[in-house]
């Protein structure tokens, strides 16, 4: 879900979520920083594929907050494997105020940023909506 800041992204996030929730499917949420963050701490360690696992495993992965703050190469990679493990295999909603040809500023790289929002749009369990 794409949009200017204020306009609800987050709570329509939340709220289908639930939904889902309701209907039996598993739900992580999480903002971008946080995941980053989290996958950082976890490749320090040498737990990145546990961690991964985490975010790949439930059926729906809401990621809020994305363009939030400008990602380093290695960090836009992490969430690049995020994102195309999950293809085809569980649903993501992401929320930005940022638009698709803003995503290689976030990304910090035109080719991932390109490949990721490819990949996203492209899944058929995803549903992109602008606002």
């Amino acid at each position: 879900m794409l949009g200017p800041p204020g306009v609800g992204k987050t709570h329509i996030a939340i709220a289908l979520a639930v939904a889902a929730c309701r209907a039996g499917y598993s739900i992580y949420f999480t903002s971008l920083d946080d995941m980053v963050r989290n996958l950082r701490a976890a490749e320090a360690a040498g737990r990145l594929t546990s961690k991964l696992g985490s975010y790949l495993r439930p059926s729906v992965l809401v990621v809020d907050e994305v363009g939030y703050q400008p990602l380093e190469r290695a960090e836009a990679n992490l969430v690049f494997q995020v994102i195309s493990k999950r293809y085809e295999k569980g649903s993501i909603i992401l929320t930005s105020n940022k638009t698709f040809s803003e995503w290689g500023q976030v990304f910090g790289d035109e080719v991932l940023a390109t490949a990721s929002c490819t990949t996203a749009k492209s899944s058929p369990s995803t549903v992109l909506a602008t606002g």
